[in-house]
């Protein structure tokens, strides 16, 4: 991980050296996000809300721009279990706890808006299924996933507003207890960055 931030903050530096338009500052925001399943006796839950705070910074050539962001963020997901032969469900909620770092790609129009899309990593911080009991054994989160965002930006002056889609290109999880399930996260950000310089 310290090998990718690393390489992030070099690219950074020198696409900035080279750049017409270099920024950088801190960034929040909220996410609804929503569990998919793909196996038979879960069913995703509602969408929960989570939010997100950390550091963005842009470089532009012309009309392009690339946004490396480095976030950290925590979001909630709410699924049912229905075990066979019972006659009721379990519900259960999933906690995320995530270092981010989205790397947009994208170009301006009319100098205001702006369309984005890029690759995302995500690193494991302290992630768990809540209140898991006898039914369904804690989940096996993995340390790493990879994942896309996609979406809109405007710039107001210094402010920054990004509204994005985000899912993931693999599972998180490849079970939750002893039943295997295609266990993917998806969530739409709203996003309030400023510029410093």
């Amino acid at each position: 991980m310290k090998k990718l931030l690393f390489t992030i903050a070099m690219m950074s530096m020198t696409l900035a050296a080279f750049s017409q338009d270099f920024s950088i500052g801190p960034k929040v925001g909220i996410s609804q996000s929503k569990l998919d399943l793909s196996k038979e006796n879960f069913e995703s839950g509602d969408a929960r809300f989570g939010y997100h705070v950390g550091l963005f910074g842009r470089v532009g050539f012309g009309g392009f721009f690339v946004q490396p962001e480095i976030l950290y963020t925590q979001t909630k997901a709410q699924f049912s279990f229905d075990e066979m032969g019972s006659s009721s469900s379990s519900e259960y909620e999933s906690s995320f706890n995530r270092l981010d770092v989205p790397i947009m790609v994208g170009f301006k129009l009319f100098n205001l808006l702006r369309l984005q899309a890029g690759p995302i990593a995500s690193f494991d911080v302290n992630s768990e299924l809540k209140d898991a009991g006898n039914d369904v054994s804690n989940a096996d989160f993995k340390k790493s996933t990879i994942g896309y965002q996609a979406g809109l930006g405007l710039d107001i002056g210094n402010l920054i507003i990004d509204a994005k889609y985000e899912s993931s290109l693999g599972n998180i999880s490849d079970n939750v207890g002893n039943f295997e399930t295609d266990h993917r996260l998806n969530q739409w950000i709203l996003s309030l960055g400023f510029r410093l310089f």
